[in-house]
């Protein structure tokens, strides 16, 4: 077993019971204090794990993935969520102009290959924003899907880790938060949008039940790629 497997597995033991609170203290605090990052898409249910986040330590760095792809009222969610919480150190990275001009000149890589645009827009900007950090830290839940469903709350992919400190939260989880601590809503989740990405890969609810049922709709894609282990 490598340093950073043993080290996955003794925080994933220590957290075993642990709330998220106590998960991001001490990630933040202990584990790696000074290199991890929280990544946020400013969507639908971001504002839980943020203010979990800025309870802890507002000055820990935001990430914010700006696709040039994203809804308008994400942009502002994000200004104003930014505020609300007092977060102090929100970087917005996205693709760079010379590769856009090269994969996308025409900006319709999504119709042709999301999976394509997905690495050009999202997965390579991240790669070099966490660039500097040994941990990024997510919003992402068990429940959302069957590629989720077994993730620990401690993951690597051989060189860094990744912390998924509301694997165990689930819709009923996260709406009683939003409740209790009045945090402001995504505009158009009240529209229907309950999983908000880019916007032409994002849609309303086909299934209630399914949060995640308006991304990719009608496509066996359910993931951008920034959450595929590396080899």
């Amino acid at each position: 077993m490598t340093a950073i497997e043993d080290k996955a597995e003794s925080l994933n033991s220590l957290y075993r019971g642990w709330g998220a609170a106590a998960i991001i203290a001490h990630a933040a605090g202990e584990a790696f204090p000074g290199r991890i990052a929280f990544v946020s898409s400013f969507g639908a249910e971001s504002a839980v794990l943020l203010h979990l986040m800025a309870s802890a330590d507002p000055s820990i760095p935001v990430l914010f993935l700006d696709t040039n792809k994203l809804f308008g009222e994400t942009v502002r969610y994000r200004s104003r969520l930014q505020h609300h919480l007092g977060l102090e150190d929100v970087r917005v990275i996205g693709p760079r102009k010379r590769d856009l001009e090269r994969d996308d000149p025409q900006g319709v890589l999504s119709m042709k290959d999301p999976d394509e645009c997905c690495r050009l827009r999202k997965a390579e900007p991240l790669t070099r924003a966490l660039k500097g950090f040994d941990c990024w830290a997510t919003g992402r839940k068990r429940h959302q899907t069957e590629f989720r469903k077994e993730m620990e709350t401690v993951e690597h992919d051989g060189s860094s880790f990744k912390l998924n400190p509301l694997a165990n939260w689930t819709r009923a989880d996260i709406a009683d938060y939003f409740s209790a601590h009045k945090l402001p809503e995504h505009p158009l989740v009240k529209q229907g949008y309950h999983s908000i990405g880019c916007m032409p890969c994002t849609s309303k609810v086909v299934d209630e039940n399914d949060a995640r049922s308006g991304r990719w709709a009608g496509q066996a894609k359910t993931e951008c790629g920034i959450h595929s282990k590396k080899k």
